[in-house]
């Protein structure tokens, strides 16, 4: 079977329905939407384009299997989460394949996510028997107090376009173990990770109504209705801050509860006593993951001036040597950016540090030919006044400025509105201390590239928005706490007669 055929049986191999209350169903009135394939510009399939009444319906569906779900035992709701990681395993290979089609991740880089996504599954498999409940005496001895985690009830879940299958899991992991039903609004460019993934859920016997997949052209169309009905209990959004705001400002209505995973503008920051070789290896993961379209991606390489032009030789030798080619050809490094949208963006924000004066070490261009191809870049000396030192990049992008202290580079990093993640390398203990205390971010890297791990919890401060996603905090989003206040006799009623038995 030649390349091109195994692709295309892949793509065949997905349902593109909508998955509602367990049957696979096609959109109200017909209408489809385009999938494309980011190497090419080229249209991958169609898929069931949701209105209105099919998120109700879907609403629907979750609160009505609500109670039942509720009351399934967590043994079983964790072994449905964990036949579903072993599924996912099985089938690496086409759904890696998938996911490079359709959102355009060399195919070494999809298998990573989905090793990443399936831990979700495992670890919360792990996690639905571990729900607990507190008692104790009150503190004048009168009561006791009792505390019971229930599920917070129907979820809204809306998925961004970069991370396909992992941003799903890290929501639907959380939200089975802990017996919440889901509404799951995937991004338009990327439904086909989802569908599978909705695929393989009902295969390891997830009940109908509990998970539910709406994709839309129009997210508001779809979206509206649902958080503006009472029924939905909770609203968990991944994507861009502005869109989070908005999001915020809906939910209010109906008080929901609400989680947000937004914006990042991560800074990196290298120190003069920091070996540069292991920097450089760190960097390349914390930039080059996803081709730079990550929110934890390094956004900023903030570099002790002392070693700032050896680290940006460095780096500019090793994101220079990669391969940039469509993400399912042996040897692919870099795939292509997501949109034409997300490429004019790159090429608007590396246009106007040239302007200011940032010196080009690589790249700094489109790649021609079809596709949204931009090649990997150094810019070193990159002047305060650049955008891109205050806006995300998302794309394949290292703008390197330097600094003279500590005191500058910890003012420096903490100079943006958000706050997700930020990179810290120095061999100094202290100093890491010292630096880290006064990071205003919800994740520190520590002489590594990358944060991500299914077992700690994911989550910012600032406007890259609160709440938190893995690790045992992840469970708590979707549960509330509900207080018994037991009245109990201050002594204990006098025996008045029977038998004892001896």
């Amino acid at each position: 079977m030649d390349t091109q055929t195994s692709e295309q049986s892949v793509i065949e191999g997905v349902k593109k329905q909508l998955y509602i209350n367990g049957e696979w169903r096609d959109a109200a009135g017909g209408g489809t939407l385009a999938v494309e394939d980011p190497s090419t510009g080229e249209t991958l399939c169609e898929v069931a384009d949701a209105q209105p009444e099919d998120a109700l319906a879907a609403l629907d569906a979750a609160s009505k299997a609500q109670v039942e779900w509720a009351k399934h035992p967590p043994r079983q709701r964790g072994e449905i989460l964990r036949s579903a990681f072993e599924m996912i395993t099985e089938q690496m290979d086409e759904l890696a394949t998938l996911m490079t089609l359709e959102m355009g991740k060399p195919v070494a880089d999809s298998k990573a996510e989905i090793t990443y996504a399936s831990e979700f599954f495992r670890w919360y498999s792990e996690q639905a028997v571990r729900i607990n409940g507190t008692y104790a005496v009150s503190p004048d001895g009168a009561q006791r107090i009792m505390t019971m985690k229930q599920p917070v009830g129907p979820c809204l879940m809306i998925t961004p376009w970069n991370f396909p299958m992992a941003m799903g899991t890290r929501k639907i992991g959380p939200a089975i173990a802990a017996g919440c039903t889901m509404v799951m609004k995937p991004a338009k460019q990327t439904p086909l990770s989802m569908l599978k993934l909705a695929e393989i859920l009902e295969e390891a016997g997830l009940p109908a109504g509990v998970l539910n997949v709406v994709v839309s052209s129009s997210s508001s169309d779809v979206i509206s209705p649902i958080i503006n009905d009472p029924r939905l209990r909770k609203l968990t959004f991944t994507g861009s801050t502005p869109v989070g705001r908005q999001l915020m400002e809906q939910a209010s209505e109906q008080v929901l509860r609400v989680s947000m995973e937004l914006g990042g503008n991560a800074p990196f920051i290298v120190f003069d006593d920091a070996d540069l070789d292991d920097v450089v290896a760190a960097a390349m993961v914390a930039k080059m993951r996803n081709m730079g379209e990550a929110c934890t991606a390094a956004n900023r390489f903030h570099v002790a001036s002392s070693v700032a032009d050896q680290f940006a030789e460095k780096l500019a030798e090793q994101m220079g040597s990669m391969k940039v080619a469509r993400g399912t050809e042996e040897g692919a490094q870099v795939g292509p950016l997501i949109d034409e949208d997300q490429l004019g963006k790159v090429e608007e924000l590396v246009g106007d540090a040239r302007e200011k004066g940032a010196k080009v070490l690589v790249g700094a261009q489109k790649v021609d030919g079809q596709g949204y191809f931009y090649q990997p870049t150094v810019l070193n000396d990159v002047p305060k006044e650049a955008d891109l030192r205050y806006e995300e990049i998302f794309g394949p992008v290292a703008p390197i400025f330097s600094f003279d202290s500590e005191d500058e580079a910890v003012a420096a990093a903490n100079d943006t509105e958000y706050g997700l993640v930020a990179y810290v390398f120095t061999s100094n203990l202290n100093r890491a201390l010292r630096v880290i205390e006064r990071l205003e971010v919800g994740m520190v890297g520590l002489n590594q590239g990358m944060v991500s791990n299914a077992a700690a919890p994911f989550g910012g401060v600032k406007q890259s928005g609160f709440g938190r996603e893995g690790g045992a905090e992840g469970i708590e989003e979707y549960l509330e706490t509900k207080y018994v206040a037991v009245n109990l006799p201050a002594e204990a009623p006098e025996f008045t007669g029977g038998t004892s038995v001896q």
